[in-house]
């Protein structure tokens, strides 16, 4: 079955806190070794973890470590789809616009710099590939934009596309 090359929009805005939670922004790793023996309680902390980052990993909004694996979250936090590149960058252009007077950095906000990056993303989402900005916000917050190319993404081509 071919289906047709699309793009998802991804938004998190947040505390930088949050999101410098790395074990929750990875997706989970194979299963680890059930532990050797019944008291063995540092083999049974990592079980635990890993059920724990297994659950949480696809209903957490928290981004992704790698820009790809958004596609192996919720549909829910899905902002947008696009077929068309540019109107995916449309849409990334919008969402800079909206909150560049947060922008921390005030070069991040200089509006010149701002129409590279979408420009730069919709070329880059033409040749299939995904886009993640990220920028500190008034403090401690932290906002996160992603560009995602879905069916299939070449960073992830196990992945498929989350609305299907």
């Amino acid at each position: 079955m071919t289906h047709v090359p699309h793009h998802h929009g991804y938004r998190w805005t947040g505390p930088k806190q949050r999101f410098d939670e790395e074990g929750l922004r990875r997706p989970p790793h194979p299963n680890p070794p059930p532990p050797a023996a019944p008291n063995d309680m540092d083999a049974q902390r990592l079980v635990d973890r890993y059920r724990q980052v297994a659950a949480e990993f696809p209903v957490t909004d928290l981004p992704p470590m790698e820009t790809a694996q958004w596609l192996a979250k919720s549909p829910a936090v899905i902002r947008g789809t696009w077929q068309e590149p540019k109107e995916a960058a449309k849409w990334l252009g919008l969402q800079l616009i909206e909150y560049a007077p947060r922008f921390l950095a005030e070069r991040d906000r200089d509006t010149t710099r701002l129409t590279a990056l979408v420009a730069s993303a919709a070329e880059r989402l033409v040749g299939g590939g995904d886009v993640a900005l990220g920028f500190y916000l008034e403090r401690p917050a932290y906002l996160s934009l992603a560009l995602v190319t879905c069916s299939p993404n070449r960073a992830a081509r196990d992945l498929g596309c989350p609305l299907q």
